[in-house]
């Protein structure tokens, strides 16, 4: 009776690690950018939701193994570096609950596989994905994150890239005003999120040697430039306006909330208040623009029908 009772939670232990080692949290969020630039593009160019069935999967099960793959070259790079912090110190990478070999040869196979599925798409959608996981593992990941207090810009480039894989795996042109408005977004959304991640864990950055922007420069600059970014995504949110009007809105008003959460936080609040209230507000932003995104998209398809 006491073999058969463990072999379930064996089973389950080693599940974690991979979900762990993959980082299955990452993939879900980059998820919902890359459905929304598919389902906007499925509606842009009257598509329908049957016709592009097949390559609708393929860049969902593609995008998932591209993402995973970049997740675990970063967790094998980064190994020294999070066994230094807190939040991190328990990923399989540090504590040997999955062997550096291991992951390497898991990574690579989920980007051949990642890269080769989302080429039955289109080609360049394959080519965003190769991009995208390049960017992250090399110049963010073995570079810049170490070296530079612009590495959350740098990294930005790699984690905008879903929307455009979603829109490219549909149709193959990336130069449509509301697609490249989407990839803007994603790309400034992660600053002001970001910051407020490197605020809330200040401490371990340091003790790390990440030279993560509040670590290096203050808090001071950290709100100053958290504003500027802001301010640029309010201005980013017209592009949407070539599609519609209503979605434009609807990226302008979350924006705005944004920016006067920011001043008033920092008025009110000690920093790391400020900071969980900026980070909180980052996930409502994400997730209120692209549900609203894809619920636009689908329903022109439904109603196109």
């Amino acid at each position: 009776m006491q073999a058969q009772s463990t072999v379930p939670q064996e089973r389950k232990n080693w599940s974690d690690i991979l979900a762990k080692t993959v980082k299955t949290g990452i993939i879900k969020s980059n998820l919902f950018p890359m459905l929304a630039g598919l389902t906007l593009a499925l509606y842009t160019y009257q598509y329908g939701i049957l016709e592009k069935l097949p390559d609708i999967l393929f860049a969902i099960v593609g995008s998932i193994l591209v993402i995973g793959a970049a997740g675990a070259f970063n967790n094998l790079y980064d190994r020294d570096i999070d066994a230094v912090m807190e939040r991190t110190k328990n990923r399989p990478t540090v504590t040997g609950d999955i062997q550096a070999g291991t992951v390497m040869w898991l990574a690579a196979l989920m980007a051949v596989l990642g890269i080769a599925i989302l080429a039955l798409t289109t080609p360049l959608a394959a080519l965003l994905g190769f991009i995208g996981l390049f960017a992250y593992v090399v110049p963010y990941t073995m570079w810049s994150k170490r070296r530079t207090i612009y590495n959350t810009e740098i990294g930005s480039i790699s984690g905008a890239m879903p929307p455009l894989i979603g829109w490219a795996s549909i149709y193959p042109d990336v130069t449509h005003p509301a697609i490249l408005g989407l990839f803007v977004i994603m790309i400034i959304w992660q600053m002001p999120h970001f910051y407020a991640i490197a605020i809330r864990n200040q401490a371990q950055y340091k003790a790390a040697n990440v030279p993560m922007l509040p670590v290096v420069k203050g808090i001071r600059r950290t709100y100053i430039q958290t504003n500027i970014y802001l301010i640029l995504l309010i201005a980013t949110s017209f592009l949407l306006g070539s599609l519609s009007t209503g979605l434009m809105l609807v990226a302008l008003l979350l924006s705005i909330g944004w920016l006067g959460i920011s001043m008033y936080g920092y008025r009110k609040m000690d920093s790391q208040q400020w900071a969980k209230l900026l980070f909180l507000y980052s996930l409502v932003h994400m997730t209120v623009l692209y549900s609203t995104v894809i619920i636009y998209s689908l329903m022109g398809i439904i109603f196109k029908l």
